[in-house]
């Protein structure tokens, strides 16, 4: 298994369209995707182009969005997860489950249209770590 770039950095925000603004306005982002839902993970998403990765804005969807526990400890939002890409999924979930690192969940596809699954926090150093199946073409 070779891990790949940072895809993007997750943040969960209690509102993507203030957080859009705020990207706007105060870091100068000039390419913001538009907002969509994703119900099967109960989130809503909005990708931040920088030079070299994204920023990946996510507000809960729901009462039973797992983003939701999140803001209730962080009312303001903040950094949520990194992602990583990797050529294989199934080949990286074994390597990290032969590792003893905990898979939280099968692979699902993600906000890229792409296969994901995320790692437990206190097997990677206390941060929630996605990793991402590395999208094809452009």
């Amino acid at each position: 298994m070779k891990l790949g770039r940072l895809n993007h950095v997750g943040v969960a925000t209690p509102s993507i369209n203030a957080s859009i603004a705020h990207y706007r306005l105060t870091m100068g982002a000039e390419v913001v995707g538009e907002p969509f839902d994703l119900p099967a993970q109960g989130v809503r998403v909005c990708f931040v182009d920088t030079p070299n990765c994204q920023i990946e804005l996510i507000e809960p969807l729901g009462d039973a969005s797992p983003i939701r526990a999140f803001l209730e400890k962080n009312p303001l939002g903040g950094q949520h997860h990194v992602c990583f890409e990797v050529p294989d999924i199934r080949e990286a979930k074994a390597w990290f489950e032969g590792r003893g690192c905990r898979v939280l969940g099968e692979p699902r596809i993600g906000a890229h249209g792409t296969p994901i699954f995320f790692l437990h926090p206190k097997d990677m150093g206390g941060v929630l770590t996605e990793i991402m199946e590395s999208p094809s073409g452009p």
